[in-house]
């Protein structure tokens, strides 16, 4: 029986092969650079058509999030349009992640989440900065010599940031960004039309190229994570989160969404600015109010899920959202999306690029009633 054969050496490939025989391989994960962190991974077989694939990830109890492997299935592709979930069990004893999937072609390819390639994005970046009323700022570069993309848009006075993959391996962060980005460019979409003239949007769809690009889940080209970074930034460190803050310093910020994904809650769900010293309750407000208007508005989100909220005066703010909600008094928070699946369960795909960029429209149709005024909020 002829070996399959496994590659990972392109954008955001990511995996170790220790072994292979036949259609069955042990593999392990490489971890970012300089760096502990290892979760994502994104690699390619071929030569398995009609035949089951055994595939065992080993090593995964020193990962990043071992809790994020019980109930997980691989995400699979035959044609890395369309991304199905390939049948995986997790045996904790071990610290293996079994993956078995048959192929119907030659070709197929596994990911820990959908990838948003850099290409796709440079597509993304293009096509927005063509459209009428965008402007493209190049906010940067990377420590690999990439371009930091922002893109700017909406005539209104509140100056709304959203911003995503601080984190490379939560590649529906960037998912998200396409379907904010199509909702806002929609010329027929009311909710974009309104929005661009009740807010100035500042938009970062990719704050970490290098780790995107690396294969990385968590940090940039020289092991940072960008959100332990917002307290004092670096040129040499995190010139990526210097030259965003640095912008923001000059726009000023009256709400913020930074994008994520979490590997171990299934679920969607937001994280705020508690334990912030300049905490208010007003600002407080803004934020509860923002996520019982989400809540009502898809199923795919709630609120009983989530982080545990920092005790007064005791906010990390070398994370973004507690040093944004802290610099501007702005209404800031952390998205957060699974790697599992969440709200209205699809068994197929579970939670996908696709839902990512239907919750990112319901997301700014839930800001855009918040910023109604009081006698027409209704939440």
């Amino acid at each position: 029986m002829n070996q399959i054969h496994i590659d990972a050496a392109f954008d955001s490939g990511n995996i170790e092969v220790v072994a292979v025989d036949g259609a069955t391989a042990r593999l392990t994960l490489r971890p970012d650079n300089a760096s502990d962190f290892k979760q994502w991974f994104h690699f390619r077989v071929c030569g398995a058509k009609g035949r089951e694939l055994t595939l065992h990830l080993e090593g995964l109890n020193d990962s990043a999030y071992p809790l994020g492997w019980p109930d997980y299935n691989a995400c699979v592709s035959e044609d890395r349009q369309f991304w199905g979930r390939a049948a995986s069990t997790f045996d904790k004893s071990a610290g293996v992640l079994t993956i078995r999937y048959t192929p119907a072609s030659d070709l197929c390819w596994f990911a820990y989440f959908a990838p948003y390639s850099m290409e796709r994005h440079h597509d993304l970046v293009a096509e927005a900065a063509a459209s009428e009323g965008v402007s493209y700022r190049r906010l940067g570069t990377t420590l690999d010599g990439q371009p930091l993309d922002a893109l700017e848009l909406g005539d209104g006075n509140k100056q709304v940031w959203l911003y995503a993959r601080q984190h490379p391996g939560e590649s529906m962060a960037e998912w998200w960004m396409e379907g904010a980005l199509e909702c806002l460019l929609d010329p027929a979409d009311p909710v974009g039309r309104a929005l661009r003239q009740r807010c100035r949007f500042h938009i970062v769809p990719n704050c970490n190229p290098d780790g995107s690009r690396r294969g990385h889940l968590r940090t940039n080209a020289c092991g940072a994570n960008l959100n332990r970074e917002w307290a004092d930034p670096t040129a040499e460190r995190s010139p990526e989160v210097l030259a965003i803050r640095n912008r923001m310093d000059e726009t000023g910020v009256d709400f913020a969404m930074d994008v994520h994904g979490d590997e171990a809650i299934a679920a969607n769900f937001l994280a705020g600015f508690e334990g912030i010293p300049g905490w208010t309750d007003e600002q407080g407000d803004g934020f509860y109010r923002y996520q019982r208007i989400l809540t009502r508005r898809t199923p795919d989100f709630q609120m009983e899920l989530g982080y545990h909220k920092a005790k007064p005066g005791t906010a990390n703010l070398t994370m973004s959202t507690n040093q944004v909600a802290e610099r501007f008094g702005a209404c800031a928070m952390t998205l957060e999306m699974p790697f599992k699946d969440a709200g209205m369960f699809d068994p197929v795909q579970g939670w996908s690029a696709e839902r990512s960029k239907l919750l990112a429209r319901d997301c700014l149709a839930a800001l855009l009633e918040w910023l109604e005024p009081d006698t027409q909020r209704g939440a």
